[in-house]
C-alpha cells in the first residue's frame, strides 16, 4: 500500500491497508472486464502483502501479549487461508464471468470479518498491552516485509513467520519477476 511508515504504529499501517483494499474492492464491480481484471490484481498483491507481514510479526506480538492470542491467530491464519483460496480463484476466472462478481463478494465477506476482528478487537488489545515504540518497531518490520512479501497467492504454502523469512523472499523474487514479465499491475 502507499502508506508511509514515518513514526507510525502498526496499527495505523494495517488499519490504512484495510481501507485501502476496502476502497478498491468497492471499485470493482462498476469497472469493466479489463479494468477489474488490473484491480483484482492489485487488491491481491496488497492482500497478500499485508498478510504475510502481519505473520511475520503482528502474530508473534499477539501470541506473547493478547491473553488468548494462540486462539486469535490461529483464527487469523484460517481466515487468511479463505483469503489465499478466493484469491487464487479470482486469478482462475475471467473478469467478464459472472462468477468474478461473485468470488469478488465471496473475498469481501471473509476480509470484512477478518478486518472487523482486528479493528475491533485485536488492534486495542495490542495498543492496551504494547508500548508506542514497540508498536512503531513493528510496524518498521512490517513496512520491510511488504517490499519482499509474495504478491500471489500460494494456497500451498504454510502461514508461519519461520516460512516468510526463510522462503518467502524468494517467492516474492520470483513473483515480482512474473509480474514484470506479465505486466500484472504491482503497487509496492
Amino acid at each position: 500500500m502507499t502508506t508511509n511508515t514515518g513514526d507510525h504504529d502498526v496499527v495505523d499501517i494495517l488499519t490504512a491497508d484495510h481501507h485501502e483494499v476496502l476502497d478498491l474492492l468497492g471499485q470493482i464491480p462498476r469497472a469493466d472486464a479489463e479494468r477489474r481484471r488490473d484491480m483484482i490484481e492489485t487488491v491481491i498483491a496488497e492482500l497478500m502483502r499485508h498478510s504475510v507481514a502481519e505473520e511475520m510479526y503482528v502474530y508473534p506480538a499477539m501470541r506473547e501479549h493478547l491473553p488468548d492470542g494462540e486462539r486469535e491467530v490461529q483464527h487469523d491464519i484460517e481466515e487468511h487461508q479463505q483469503l489465499v483460496e478466493v484469491m487464487k480463484e479470482l486469478e482462475d476466472v475471467d473478469a467478464a464471468d459472472p462468477a468474478f462478481l461473485e468470488r469478488l463478494s465471496r473475498l469481501e465477506a471473509v476480509l470484512r470479518d477478518h478486518i472487523t476482528d482486528e479493528e475491533t478487537d485485536q488492534f486495542p488489545q495490542l495498543r492496551a498491552r504494547l508500548s508506542r515504540e514497540q508498536l512503531v518497531e513493528i510496524g518498521r518490520k512490517v513496512h520491510a516485509a511488504k517490499k519482499a512479501a509474495p504478491t500471489r497467492p500460494h494456497p500451498n504454502a504454510p502461514h508461519s513467520a519461520l516460512f516468510h523469512k526463510t522462503v518467502g523472499p524468494g517467492v516474492g523474487l520470483v513473483d515480482r519477476l512474473r509480474d514484470k514479465l506479465t505486466g500484472r499491475p504491482n503497487q509496492a
